[in-house]
This record gives structure tokens, sequence and C-alpha cells, in this order.
């Protein structure tokens, strides 16, 4: 988390130093619509800046996983990139309409222009006049996509921020995005300063730059071509029913599937009546070269709900991955592991892996509100095989895992570090009480296993 937390404050410094290097504004004295001027330049530079790097980050980049940390930081990042792409937008949007709102209702009062230069039109133009005039003569159109695509935009990105609104119906709208996100780039290059392209500043090239990458990512989208060369079709083998926990195992070709490490994830499509949504499930198997995967599904939205009841075995499944760096990599002699309820499922994997390789000095909480006795007791027997020591924790029957608990339980903590995958709140209050406790900070690897 401190790792996104750097780059996306490093990210905007760079980005206002660009342009503060570029405008030079402490250089000059301004009246209110030459601040407006300003604020309008500076407030669209950081929301393409901010979006722009949104929709790289929105096709899923294998080569950026190790700067952010895993995919799941970068969805992070990309989440808060929308937020802030949205605020710098509105603050854009304010200054550049509002205004002229205010000027309509006569609370405000235009500035006269001068008299407009007289142009010979005997002398002969240069290359630049000619495409200068070009530009200024798409500002209005320019600013007119802009404004509309600007409301879409705001409400297509709220609806992403919006929990309760149904993933089947953000995963289509959110696409749109990608659309708008192309108008917006129209509006930005005629509405970028033309004088910045012949400046000493690189604020234009980098504009430039950022929106092309920003573009591939759209177009991408568009076409549904976000990880396709890492995609493979399988077949659902077997089925296992448990108390609100759906077992699936995928066969896949043996040579279109790498193989993964313990702890990662993958998108998996269901060709079923339902369509074929990609939804992120941690792989809960080990890979063992013979094209199995397993994952363990939950309940826990409309798309996992109707599972149960319309797989079977025999469907096909679109798997793409693997992704994510919750590959329990430490050169600590100890390892600490909690889970909390479906948290379990990249332990499990992790547990196979141990089986094959010889045991590790790990101990396994495990933290559960209803267990299934058969799946905990399955747990048990994979965990005496690896040589790691188990605790099951039942909500309401035993004492909650705080940092004392733990502490208590495993005491070499000090001398491992932890892997936690589980509710948010509860990583985010274990890793509190144990750093002020003395341990580790960097030592604390906690999944951010949230899509949206």
């Amino acid at each position: 988390m401190n790792r996104i937390k750097w780059i996306y404050g490093v990210l905007f410094a760079v980005l206002t130093a660009l342009w503060f290097f570029a405008e030079q504004p402490w250089a000059r004295s301004y009246n209110f619509f030459q601040l407006r001027a300003i604020v309008v330049d500076y407030t669209g530079f950081i929301a393409m800046g901010a979006m722009s790097l949104a929709m790289i980050l929105a096709i899923r980049p294998v080569t950026l996983e190790p700067w952010v940390g895993g995919l799941d930081k970068s969805y992070r990042l990309h989440k808060w990139l929308g937020i802030a792409a949205l605020a710098a937008g509105a603050v854009h949007w304010l200054w550049a309409t509002g205004v002229k709102w205010a000027v309509g209702w006569g609370w405000l009062e235009r500035p006269q222009r001068g008299p407009r230069p007289v142009i010979d039109e005997t002398i002969q133009k240069s290359f630049l006049e000619h495409l200068e005039g070009h530009v200024l003569g798409m500002r209005h159109t320019a600013e007119a996509v802009g404004e509309w695509t600007f409301y879409v935009a705001a409400v297509l990105i709220i609806l992403a921020l919006i929990k309760w609104f149904p993933y089947r119906y953000f995963f289509k709208t959110h696409r749109i995005l990608a659309f708008a996100y192309l108008l917006l780039v129209f509006h930005s290059v005629f509405l970028i300063k033309f004088s910045h392209w012949t400046s000493p500043s690189p604020i234009a090239w980098v504009s430039l730059l950022l929106m092309a990458g920003g573009t591939a990512g759209a177009v991408s989208s568009l076409r549904r071509r976000i990880g396709i060369q890492r995609r493979a079709l399988g077949v659902v083998e077997t089925l296992k029913h448990g108390d609100g926990v759906l077992e699936v195992s995928i066969r896949l070709p043996r040579d279109h599937w790498e193989g993964h490490d313990a702890g990662q994830f993958a998108f998996v499509s269901f060709y079923d009546e339902n369509g074929k949504e990609a939804h992120p499930f941690t792989i809960s198997s080990a890979w063992k070269n013979d094209g199995l995967l397993r994952f363990h599904v939950k309940n826990l939205g409309d798309h996992t709900a109707r599972l149960p009841a319309t797989l079977k075995t025999g469907d096909r499944a679109m798997v793409e991955g693997p992704y994510g760096c919750f590959r329990f990599e430490s050169n600590k002699p100890r390892q600490i592991w909690v889970a909390g309820g479906i948290g379990i499922t990249p332990f499990l994997a992790k547990l196979e892996e141990l089986i094959h390789r010889g045991p590790a000095a790990v101990d396994l909480f495990y933290c559960v509100r209803n267990p299934d006795q058969a799946f905990v007791e399955n747990l048990e027997q994979l965990a005496r095989t690896a040589g790691v020591i188990l605790h099951v924790i039942v909500d309401g029957r035993d004492h909650r895992l705080d940092a004392e608990k733990l502490c208590a339980e495993a005491p070499e903590w000090k001398e491992a570090s932890l892997w936690f995958c589980g509710p948010s709140g509860f990583g985010q209050a274990l890793r509190q009480g144990l750093i002020s406790r003395g341990f580790e900070a960097k030592s604390f690897h906690q999944e951010l296993f949230e899509m949206r």
C-alpha cells in the first residue's frame, strides 16, 4: 500500500512541476479571468494525466506489477487515479463552464478584448501558422465535446465507485468510459496551448505520450483485447458444493497455460446462459503441470450467487492470468499466514506446493464465522502433511484474532513475515497492532482484493 501511495504522490508532483515549468505562473500578475485561464489549464492537464494513466493500468500490464506490488495494488491505484481525474475534471468544468454561466447571468462582466490584428493576406504563412489557425478553428468544437463528455464520464466514474451497483452493469458501463476517454483526448489535443509545442518545456509532448498510452488502452478495452495473450480456454471438470462456497476445477490445455505461483489469481469467464463476464478469483491449487486449476468461489454478489445453480460440468471457461505478487517470497526464517473466510484460498495453493517441495516454518491462522466441518478436516490434513501449524479460530466461539493473540500463539512473530488475505478492515487492524509492538511494516503483506 505504501508503494502505491508513493507512486501516486510522485506522479502528481511530477505533473505539477512540469506544468509550473511551462507556465511559470509566479512571473506575472492576474485579474480574475487570467486566473481562470491558469486554473482551467492546470486542472485539465492533471485530469487528463490521471485518466490517461488509469486507462494504461486498465489493460493489466504485467510488466508494471512488480513496480506497484501486484495487480490488486494496480487496481487500487487505478481507482485513486479515477477519483483524482473526477475531482480535477470537476474543478476544470466549474472554472471553464461555470464562469461562462456567471457572465450570462450577469454575475460577472466579460473582459473587453482589444482589436484583432489586421492580417495581410499577401504574406506567405508558414506551416506552423497554418496549423495553429486550424487548431484555433477547432477550439469551439473541442470545448463542446469536452463539456458533454465530462457529464457522461463523471456519471460513469461515480457509478464505478458505488459498491452496490451490480457488477454485471459496472462491467458494461465501465467499457463506455473508454469511448468517453477518446472524446476527451480529442478535446485535449485541440485545447493544448499551441505555444507549448514549440516551447523548451516538454509538457505538450508528455501530454501526448500519456494520451497515446491511454488511447491504446481505451482501444484495447473497446475491442475486448485486454489480456488476450494470457487467456486459455478450458472446461469445468468438477464441481463441489459446500456451505456457501463452490469449488470449481477447470481443465486447461497444458500448452496454453504457463503455470502460476501459489497466491496468484486469474480472471475467469464461465460460458453459461448468464454470459461470460470475467471475474477475479484466487487460484486455490498449486501448479502441477497437469493443466488443472481449482477455485473456491464464495457467494458474495449477484454473479457468484447464480453460479451454484447455473454452472455445470462440461461448461467452457476462459481463464486469464495469472496475476498478482502475493507469492510468499521472503528472507525471513518463518512465515505467518492469516486467512479471513474465503481468504484461505491462496494458502490452500501454498499448502499443496509445500507438500511437494518440503515443509516450512509456518503458522496458519484460519479465521472463520461458520466453518464447514469437511473443509476444516481437509485443511487440517493438508497442514499436517505440509508441516504447517494450523490455528482455527471460529467467530463467536473463540477470542477474535488480534495482535495480542497472534503474538501469544506464534511467539517467534518478530522473526517472521506475515501474509494476510481477508477483510481489509481486519487486516488493517492487525497490521497496526503488530507494528505498534515492533513488527516491521515491510514484512506485512496484504492482498487488496477489490477490483472496484
